[in-house]
């Protein structure tokens, strides 16, 4: 082996690639400035695309969305120019081919991943709930605090957050407690059989009417749906502004005050099968210090 052969090889070899790296640095600048610039850019209009859509939207998943495509596809063009400086085309057709295989694989390796951004991308799109909104999903109940494209995070009012894939809420229904603004509260109890109806439907509406809490123009409805063992049932629907009042709370105020108008007014509310006080109606003309029992019980008979 003629080792200064060799040696001789290397060294033009090496020579050339320097030749070629020194002829290069002028591009590989200009490529390094153009992919700066094209993040910068990228930022400023992905902002700008935002602020834009925030103007004329309230939809903020939507235009976080935009912004961030809008952003990708600009940093993609940066990094496509670069490499078309450097003189490198065919690289750039290969990354695109490779970019496809790549989705393609990604996309039957992560189908729950991808059916995910594709739901989040749909509820952004259609706006079956906003950030705010009080609702009901896949067994859970809060207030929306974040619409990602991933996924929606609820506030459940335990001071603890509950976050739904978004595939979940997009394919099962959701119910929307805020979607009117209003909403509605149901308290369902029941009155004894030998109890005026008419005046027990009267003072139980009246009672609840006056709450200070009422949405004004609302009905206060009550209705009776069946007949008990022991009572005559029924349910009483009113309507609240879950913004100015916690719905909970009202629905124990308004079963404080039903009950409270319902002692006044002699009605009896019977619950239990097993128990029935007949108090109230045995003893309701009879003044309380007179119910005084000076028998003596027999003797039992063994």
């Amino acid at each position: 082996m003629d080792f200064s052969k060799i040696i001789s090889l290397l060294s033009t070899e090496l020579i050339g690639w320097a030749r070629y790296g020194v002829r290069l640095v002028p591009r590989l600048a200009l490529a390094l400035i153009i992919l700066l610039v094209a993040v910068v850019v990228a930022r400023w209009i992905s902002r700008w695309v935002r602020a834009g859509l925030n103007r004329v939207s309230t939809n903020q998943s939507l235009a976080s969305l935009t912004g961030s495509v809008v952003r990708v596809v600009v940093v993609a063009l940066g990094i496509f120019m670069a490499l078309g400086i450097l003189g490198l085309e065919k690289t750039v057709t290969s990354l695109l081919a490779g970019a496809g295989v790549i989705a393609l694989a990604v996309g039957f390796a992560f189908q729950d991943l991808t059916a995910n951004f594709i739901s989040g991308t749909m509820i952004a799109l259609a706006r079956p709930i906003q950030v705010g909104d009080t609702i009901e999903t896949n067994g859970f109940t809060g207030k929306v605090l974040y619409v990602r494209i991933r996924s929606v995070v609820l506030d459940n009012g335990q001071g603890q957050t509950v976050e739904i894939p978004s595939k979940d809420v997009f394919q099962k229904p959701i119910i929307n407690h805020s979607k009117n603004g209003l909403r509605r509260i149901e308290i369902t109890s029941g009155v004894s059989y030998i109890d005026d109806l008419a005046k027990a439907k009267r003072v139980a509406q009246e009672a609840v009417r006056v709450l200070p809490f009422i949405a004004k123009g609302q009905p206060v409805d009550l209705h009776y749906r069946a007949f008990g063992d022991n009572n005559i049932q029924f349910m009483l629907w009113f309507w609240v502004d879950p913004l100015k009042t916690n719905p909970a709370a009202a629905q124990s105020e308004a079963m404080m005050a039903i009950h409270t108008a319902f002692n006044r007014n002699q009605i009896l509310m019977v619950f239990a099968g097993h128990t029935f006080d007949l108090r109230q109606k045995l003893f309701s003309a009879v003044d309380s210090k007179e119910r005084t029992f000076t028998g003596t019980l027999p003797e039992p008979n063994l």
